[in-house]
Formats: C-alpha cells, sequence, structure tokens
C-alpha cells in the first residue's frame, strides 16, 4: 500500500493517477463498520480492474475545530491506522492534513478537487458520511456533487446488539474499562503501543517483576485497574496481568499520569527500551488500596489466577 499525504491546498492532476474506487472517512478503530466500507472498496476495485483507495484525515477534526481542544486520545493513532487499512489489501492510503482551510471548502469544492480532482470513478462510503464546510454534503448531496463524473456505493449501519458499531459506543466501552466489548467491535482484541522504561522496581521485591511501559500518548488508555492482558515484544506474544493505576498502597498522592505496568508470566528477559504492544482482554477489578504488602501480594496472586485461568479457557 502506498501512503499519500496531502496538504490543502494540493497540486495533484487528475492524470496523476489511474481510476481509482476510493472509501471515505476518517476511520478511527477501523472497526467492523469501517472494515465493511473499506472491504467493498477493494472489492468493487477489483471487479472493475482500478486501484482501490481509502482517504482519511488528520489530525482529528475536533482539534483544528474547537478551539479548546488541544489533544485527542485515538482508538487508532494514524500509524495503527496505515497499518490496520494496510491489511485490507489496499492500494493508496491518502492522509488529508486536516486545517481550517481545508475544513472551509464548500462540498462541491471538496468532490471537485479530493475526488474528481483524484481520478476517482467509484466513492463508497457510510451513509452517515458528511463533506464539506459544516458537513453540509452527504451522502444524498453526492449525486448532485458528481457532476456525473462517478458513481458511488453507501453502506448501511452494522450493528452489534441493538447498537450501531462506531467509534463513539467504542470510546464508551473503553472509558468503562469494558475492554472485552471490543472484539465484537473491533473483529480484534484492542491494542496499544509503546516502550518499556525504567520504574521505581518495586514489583521484583515483591515477586512480582513488571514491564513498566511508557503508552504513546496519542492512544486511548484503558482507565485505572487490573486487567488480563497479552503483551508483545521481541517478535513473540507474551500472556499476563496489567495494572493501570497510582499504586496508592505506596504512594499517598496521585501522579497526574497512571503508570501501565505489566506482570509477564513466566518471562525473565531484560527488554528495558524495547518497543512492545499491550493487547487488552478483559477487566479483573478497579484500582485498591491495601493496608499491607502482604494484603497486596494475596491480591496480586488472586489477579494473577484469575488471568491464567482465563487463558488456559481461551486456548483450549
Amino acid at each position: 500500500m502506498e501512503v499519500i499525504h496531502i496538504h490543502h491546498p494540493h497540486r495533484i492532476r487528475q492524470t496523476d493517477f489511474s481510476p481509482m474506487v476510493m472509501a471515505l472517512g476518517f476511520f478511527d478503530g477501523v472497526h467492523l463498520g469501517h472494515q465493511e466500507v473499506i472491504k467493498t472498496a477493494v472489492t468493487i476495485a477489483k471487479k472493475r480492474g482500478v486501484k482501490s483507495a481509502v482517504m482519511t484525515f488528520d489530525p482529528h477534526p475536533s482539534v483544528v475545530l474547537r478551539g479548546n481542544v488541544k489533544h485527542v486520545e485515538y482508538i487508532t493513532p494514524i500509524k495503527e491506522k496505515e497499518r490496520l487499512i494496510a491489511e485490507l489489501q489496499v492500494d493508496y492510503l491518502f492522509i488529508v492534513h486536516f486545517t481550517s482551510e481545508f475544513a472551509n471548502l464548500l462540498p462541491q469544492e471538496f468532490v471537485d478537487q479530493y475526488i474528481i480532482g483524484l481520478n476517482v470513478i467509484h466513492v463508497v462510503a457510510g451513509f452517515d458520511y458528511t463533506y464539506g464546510k459544516m458537513g453540509k454534503g452527504t451522502m444524498e448531496t453526492l449525486p448532485f456533487h458528481s457532476r456525473n463524473k462517478f458513481d458511488f456505493t453507501v453502506v448501511p449501519k452494522l450493528s452489534f446488539g441493538h447498537e450501531k458499531i462506531s467509534s463513539t459506543l467504542i470510546r464508551k466501552a473503553l472509558k468503562e474499562g469494558q475492554v472485552h466489548k471490543l472484539v465484537d467491535f473491533l473483529g480484534r482484541y484492542y491494542t496499544t503501543s509503546g516502550v518499556v522504561v525504567h520504574g521505581d522496581k518495586r514489583g521484583r521485591t515483591i515477586g512480582f517483576p513488571t514491564a513498566n511501559t511508557s503508552i504513546d500518548e496519542s492512544y486511548f488508555v484503558p482507565p485505572v485497574g487490573v486487567y488480563t492482558v497479552r503483551f508483545y515484544v521481541n517478535g513473540n506474544w507474551h500472556e499476563g496481568v496489567c495494572n493501570v493505576g497510582h499504586k496508592p498502597t505506596f504512594k499517598a498522592e496521585q501522579n497526574h499520569k497512571p503508570s501501565i505496568e505489566v506482570h509477564i508470566f513466566q518471562f525473565d528477559q531484560d527488554i528495558y527500551g524495547q518497543e512492545v504492544i499491550i493487547e487488552w482482554h478483559q477487566p479483573i477489578r478497579s484500582e485498591m488500596k491495601f493496608s499491607s504488602i502482604e494484603e497486596l501480594v494475596q491480591q496480586i496472586e488472586k489477579d494473577k489466577q484469575i488471568a491464567q485461568d482465563y487463558f488456559l479457557l481461551r486456548n483450549n
């Protein structure tokens, strides 16, 4: 997959690309609904014998359109989004740098410059996709704005149970720590990437050494608590239990940012400085303050057993 970054106003000519089928959306999470849109575009492109493409935007529009929003946590930061879209066998990924100038394009201007102007012959988008200034362009207005230069496919709502699968629904589950629900929305377990850093090394003194992990700040991290996780490092997956928290048993004051520490089962390697992935499987409990180290150790043993039982059941 070729990744093409576009800054507005772009200088791409229609003849720079062969005809394409393009999927449009922000695609944060690349959840099952997003995958349906992208897979539809890939299928149509193959049937027509042309290239498939996805157009997304970076940063999140709220950073540009809302003055009080300085930072957004993503379900899939841009690099993760690239990786997941590439797995869907897309030929081109267009990443448009979202600015206020770009946001002010009228719907017709957006279509002229970013669809017709890129030699797109078929558009695929979700039923609720909007484009142009203030989102005034919709899938109902697209035929008018197309100038008969392309046709399009509208992908209907994809639901799980009675709820529409959406980035909003996934964020809600994440905020509540319900990481086990995300498989039904994403089609995969939720993951975050980071680097193993030096911590206070207190875990090893009580028999539970941990990998203190600094997660990329672009990610949406589950709330404080204890979770069953898998941990990817040096090309291998390992099972473990993760604590997201402020260590109230040891510290009277909370840090601004909770620590993320993973106790990896049957593991004894020096992995400081290594890039790692945490795959979040299920919540175990909320964070607790214990009256003694002994009480804490007993609870960690219980947490570990819960996680091991989970993986034993899952792997059989």
